[in-house]
């Protein structure tokens, strides 16, 4: 039998003749390049004037200053136990942008530290930085004297699981 002939597809001499930029969304594989295309529109629509209700938050919402964004509460004040920090409340605008400010740093510092490499940094947030990178040492250095107190405690019964303190009863 003959096989139809597969016309070979221009792949990359195409690309290399149409496409002027390559813009990466993250290292990870997706199944098609429909959602990074949905992401590029969405990031771009959030410049246009008039998409966001308030033209601030186009400049210092969710990443400034090659920091990650400080934590969002709303309403109620206290939810699930969890209340909204003190500060917030306050209505001391410098305080609250403090507050905002050693978040976004902190955010930054435990889920992004590669960012903190080229983020516009004060030398305020510098010296919060350094206070921040002692603190963590500090409580490295302590942890191993909590294993080592916990381990030579004598006669200290484990912890166990309700399931484990009362099995199930077998069925007839």
């Amino acid at each position: 039998r003959a096989r139809a002939a597969v016309k070979p597809t221009p792949g990359e001499r195409a690309l290399s003749r149409v496409v002027t930029d390559y813009i990466s969304i993250g290292d990870y594989v997706l199944t098609g390049g429909e959602l990074p295309a949905l992401v590029m529109i969405d990031a771009i629509s959030r410049m246009v004037p008039g998409v966001l209700h308030n033209s601030e938050s186009a400049e210092i919402e969710s990443f400034h200053d090659n920091l990650l964004e400080y934590p969002q509460y709303t309403r109620p004040e206290i939810f699930d136990g969890e209340a909204v920090p003190p500060v917030l409340l306050s209505g001391h605008h410098a305080n609250i942008d403090k507050w905002r400010r050693e978040q976004s740093l902190i955010r930054t510092w435990e889920r992004r530290p590669d960012l903190l490499q080229t983020a516009n940094l004060s030398e305020a947030d510098r010296k919060f930085l350094r206070l921040l990178e002692e603190k963590a040492a500090e409580e490295a250095r302590q942890e191993p004297e909590e294993k080592t107190t916990a381990e030579e405690a004598p006669g200290e019964p484990e912890e166990r699981t309700a399931a484990e303190e009362n099995p199930p009863e077998p069925e007839e």
